[in-house]
């Protein structure tokens, strides 16, 4: 089935999922007001107690250990155990994998629990596939097609679409002997000088699971859409914007005033090919 990005979106429009986020405390205002730009329901609900319980009526949930505390920890846990026996799509944030010794033990751990997505900058991707010893804190060092490979292993290891940020971000997904990599320009340069916009764009990640995948969308669409309409803000919003500060409102106006047509303007290529053809990645 042909990728159709504005059918997408208008489902996003229409579902308004809830969207569970367990993030760093950093990014939980941004990535709220992300989601309800977009027309999504933010819950930041993050302790141990009732995390799990509210994981069975969010539609979607991310899970994000930017700045995780105990708390955060056995939240995640509940949540994703939850979302694994109701079947419900989640996704992993790495952020800072490589850095901190106990950090990346933890995000391994979640990597082994059937993730739907994992969505992290190319350093982040390289160290928790094995490859890489991570960025510098939550910066990344390294460039998106040199961590194909490592995304690739990613996605063979976890069964996730594994999803690379950048100025050209790259979304992989391998299924038996097939391999998909969509690759997406657009956006703009002020957009790594805001903090927040990776770690929101794993929450409009999961809102574009929760409201495609129910659909009959694959994953790996929904991710891509989720991608074009950030990429997309974030072109419209750069050319009003005089810098960071400036940059901040038009994106969330941009993001909320982005009609289903103009998602056809995403710059998306898709290459399919077999494993035995993967040399040229």
């Amino acid at each position: 089935m042909a990728l159709d990005l504005p059918a997408l979106h208008a489902r996003l429009l229409a579902a308004a999922p809830l969207i569970q986020n367990i993030t760093n405390t950093v990014v939980q205002q941004f990535s709220a007001n992300v989601l309800l730009a977009v027309g999504a329901a933010p819950a930041m609900l993050d302790h141990e107690a009732d995390a799990g319980q509210f994981a069975a009526l969010a539609d979607a949930i991310l899970v994000n250990f930017g700045t995780a505390t105990n708390q955060q920890l056995l939240a995640a846990d509940a949540a994703i155990r939850v979302a694994r026996a109701l079947h419900k799509p989640w996704v992993l944030d790495p952020v800072s994998i490589g850095v901190i010794d106990y950090r990346s033990t933890r995000i391994r751990q979640a990597a082994e629990q059937q993730p739907t997505v994992i969505r992290g900058n190319a350093s982040e991707i390289a160290a928790l596939a094995g490859l890489g010893t991570g960025g510098r804190g939550v910066d990344s060092t390294d460039e998106v097609d040199a961590v194909l490979t490592a995304a690739l292993s990613l996605a063979q290891t976890t069964g996730a679409v594994v999803a690379v940020s950048g100025p050209r971000d790259a979304v992989v997904e391998a299924s038996g002997s097939t391999v998909r990599v969509a690759r997406l320009g657009g956006g703009h340069a002020l957009m790594p000088r805001v903090v927040g916009t990776g770690c929101s764009l794993g929450s409009l990640t999961a809102a574009y699971l929760a409201a495609c995948c129910k659909e009959g969308a694959s994953a790996f669409d929904a991710t891509i859409a989720a991608h074009a309409h950030f990429k997309l803000a974030g072109q419209a919003a750069g050319q009003q914007a005089q810098g960071p500060g400036s940059f901040i409102p038009a994106f969330l106006d941009a993001l909320y005033a982005l009609p289903s047509a103009a998602m056809t303007k995403a710059e998306v290529h898709i290459e399919v090919r077999e494993m035995p053809d993967l040399c040229g990645l």
